[in-house]
C-alpha cells in the first residue's frame, strides 16, 4: 500500500495515495462514487474547470446596459410594428426560455452527473441562466411592456407552446428515480442532454437571436441587441458543455450508442427545426430588416447539421452555405473597447471576453 506519512511533533498522519488513485478512478459522467464531499481535485474532466472559469470571466449584468434609446425607438411611430412584434416575441419566449434551461440544468442534469468538476460548471451554467432571465424582467420593465402579455404567449401563440412542450415533455419525463445503470435509462438521460443543448439552446435560440442582432445592426433597440449579444455568447459556451458531457457519457458507456439511438437523435432534431421554422413564420410573417424568413429558414437547417455534426451524427441535409456569415461577426464583442456606457467600461471581467469561434455560429 502506497502511503505519505505526515508527522507534526507526536502526531502522525498517514495519507493513502492508493485510496485517492482510486477515487480518482472512480469518477464518471454518472454511476461514479457517490460521495457529499465537494473534491473538485484531482481533475479528471479538465475541459469542465476550464470552461467554468472562462465562464466566471464572461460574467455580466443587465443593468450595466443603458435603454434609454430602446425605449425612445419604443415609443416612436416611425418605428415598424414588424420590428416591434420581433422585439415582443424575442422577449416573450426568452422569458420564460432561459429559466426552462436552468431548471433542466439544476434538477436534472447536475442532479444525476457525479464528478464535482462537472456539477461545477453546471451550477454556474443555471446561474447565467438566471442572469439571462433577469435581463428579460429588465427589458420588460424598461419598456413599460406588460408582463401579462408575455406570459400569455406562452399558452396563445401555438409555435411557443409546441416549442415549449418540446423540451419541458423531455425534462419532465427525468424528474424520477432512474437506474442509470440500464442502458434506456442511460439513453434517455443522454437525449436529454443533447434535446437541451443541440437542439434548444444550439438550434431553437438561434432563429430570434438572428432577427433582434439584425435591428441592432440597423441601430435600433441597441441595449437589447447588447443583451442579446452577450446572452448569445454565454450559450455558445453553454452549448459546448453540454456537447462535452455528452460526449463523455457516451464513451463512458458505449453500449448506448446503436444505429437506433443515433437515428433517434437524428429525427429529434429534424422536430426542434420543424418546429422552429414554424415559430419563425410567426416572427417574421413578412419582410423586415433587410431579411426575409426564406434566410433564418436556411440558416435552422444549417446550425443545426453543425450541431448533429458536432456530436457525431450524421446532418439531415447536404452541405449548407451559412446565409447569415454576420452573426458570427457581431459576437465579437472584444473588439469594442466601450461597449457599454455604464459603469462596465470599469468592469475587467466584463472587458476580457473572448472571440467565439465562428464555427460556434
Amino acid at each position: 500500500m502506497a502511503t505519505t506519512t505526515i508527522k507534526l511533533g507526536e502526531k502522525s498522519f498517514v495519507l493513502d495515495k492508493d485510496k485517492a488513485e482510486e477515487a480518482f478512478a472512480a469518477k464518471r459522467v454518472i454511476n461514479g462514487k457517490q460521495t457529499m464531499f465537494f473534491n473538485i481535485l484531482p481533475l479528471r474532466y479538465q475541459w469542465a474547470y476550464d470552461l467554468y472559469k472562462t465562464m466566471k470571466t464572461n460574467h455580466w449584468e443587465p443593468e450595466d446596459i443603458p435603454m434609454q434609446k430602446d425605449c425612445e425607438q419604443w415609443r416612436d411611430s416611425s418605428i415598424p410594428e414588424i420590428e416591434r412584434w420581433i422585439i415582443q416575441m424575442g422577449i416573450g419566449y426568452f422569458s420564460a426560455a432561459e429559466g426552462i434551461v436552468g431548471d433542466n440544468i439544476m434538477h436534472v442534469v447536475r442532479e444525476l452527473v457525479t464528478a464535482p468538476e462537472l456539477k461545477l460548471v453546471l451550477g454556474r451554467h443555471a446561474h447565467e441562466e438566471n442572469i439571462h432571465a433577469d435581463s428579460l424582467v429588465y427589458m420588460i420593465s424598461s419598456l413599460g411592456i406588460n408582463p401579462h402579455e408575455c406570459e400569455a404567449m406562452f399558452e396563445d401563440i401555438p409555435t411557443i407552446k409546441e416549442k415549449t412542450d418540446f423540451v419541458v415533455s423531455n425534462s419532465r419525463a427525468l424528474r424520477r428515480d432512474l437506474d442509470l445503470t440500464l442502458p434506456e435509462n442511460k439513453q434517455a438521460f443522454a437525449k436529454n442532454i443533447f434535446v437541451f443543448g443541440q437542439c434548444m439552446e444550439g438550434t431553437q435560440f438561434y432563429g430570434l437571436f438572428g432577427m433582434v442582432l439584425a435591428l441592432y445592426r440597423q441601430n435600433k433597440f441597441r441595449g437589447i441587441g447588447e443583451m442579446f449579444r452577450y446572452t448569445l455568447r454565454d450559450e455558445s459556451n453553454h452549448i459546448e458543455l453540454l456537447r462535452n458531457l455528452f460526449m463523455d457519457l457516451v464513451e463512458e458507456n458505449q453500449e448506448i450508442w446503436t444505429p437506433e439511438f443515433k437515428e433517434d437523435l437524428r429525427q429529434t432534431m429534424a422536430e426542434a427545426i420543424r418546429l422552429e421554422k414554424a415559430f419563425i413564420k410567426d416572427c417574421l410573417p413578412v419582410s423586415a430588416v433587410g431579411l426575409t424568413a426564406e434566410e433564418f429558414l436556411t440558416y435552422i437547417d444549417y446550425i443545426g447539421d453543425r450541431r448533429l455534426d458536432g456530436v457525431g451524427l450524421e446532418p439531415l441535409n447536404g452541405p449548407i452555405n451559412n446565409p447569415l456569415p454576420w452573426l458570427a461577426e457581431m459576437m465579437d464583442i472584444k473588439k469594442e473597447q466601450n461597449f457599454f456606457e455604464g459603469r462596465v467600461t470599469e468592469y475587467q471581467k466584463a472587458s476580457a471576453l473572448t472571440p467565439v469561434d465562428d464555427d460556434e455560429l
